[in-house]
């Protein structure tokens, strides 16, 4: 059975203030689908996803997400896209003055969540997710890098999305973190989550496969991935 097309943008220009910084872009992505979004810093990486939440209006082409035209969406009507968005910064925007369990607690009362039984249970069951569920009571201080982004992943799913957006999320993250919290997004799309990830670390892709799009020259390229002795080798196989 064919999977829910969660994304689909055909011929969109992307652009922030007068500067045009992709064009003709034509991107899809699937239910359950690992989108790495590749190309080197300020190629336009965050500015697609800013577009896919809406922080970025569209005026050209077409743009669906989760079944919204994003060139006629209202402002009003972006709270409710982005609960069914998860977002995971390279910057973490955690709360600095309360735990975790405040931080994740905190989100789900301003999404809806009244049980404060439920709230509980849902943020046991997500840190479980990601191998922090002793780190309830602990500050963000307290906290790796790497655990901090692994908090931020945890908040992200906290209200069960169809589609995560992760930005640079192992940008500034050695080589153990970076692996570990890849491994959880792409477990999370295996589970029925599509995920988009932003990355400059094409070192992930042999080891996490999904599709590859890169942003290059204001254009994004659809790319096919051979792994030949363990070495990613990149064609292209047709601009979209």
């Amino acid at each position: 059975m064919e999977k829910a097309l969660i994304i689909d943008y055909q011929e969109v220009d992307i652009q922030r203030d007068d500067n045009l910084i992709l064009y003709n872009v034509n991107f899809q992505v699937h239910e359950g689908e690992f989108v790495y979004l590749t190309g080197v810093v300020g190629s336009g990486k965050s500015s697609l996803l800013k577009s896919i939440y809406g922080e970025l209006d569209i005026l050209t082409g077409s743009a669906e997400v989760l079944g919204r035209n994003m060139k006629k969406i209202k402002r009003r009507e972006i709270p409710a896209l982005r609960k069914e968005l998860g977002i995971v910064f390279q910057d973490f925007r955690l709360l600095p003055d309360r735990n975790v369990r405040q931080n994740l607690d905190f989100v789900l009362r301003a999404t809806g969540w009244k049980s404060r039984t439920e709230r509980a249970d849902r943020i046991n069951a997500v840190l479980e997710q990601v191998g922090l569920a002793d780190k309830l009571e602990s500050m963000p201080y307290e906290l790796s890098g790497g655990e901090q982004q692994r908090v931020c992943i945890a908040r992200a799913i906290l209200n069960s999305p169809k589609l995560i957006l992760a930005d640079e999320a192992t940008g500034n993250q050695d080589t153990e973190s970076s692996i570990r919290t890849t491994h959880i997004l792409h477990d999370l799309a295996e589970q029925g989550t599509a995920v988009i990830m932003a990355t400059h670390n094409n070192s992930l892709i042999p080891r996490f496969p999904g599709v590859i799009y890169e942003c290059k020259d204001h254009r994004l390229v659809r790319q096919e991935t051979l792994l030949l002795d363990d070495i990613p080798v990149a064609t292209i196989s047709n601009n979209e």
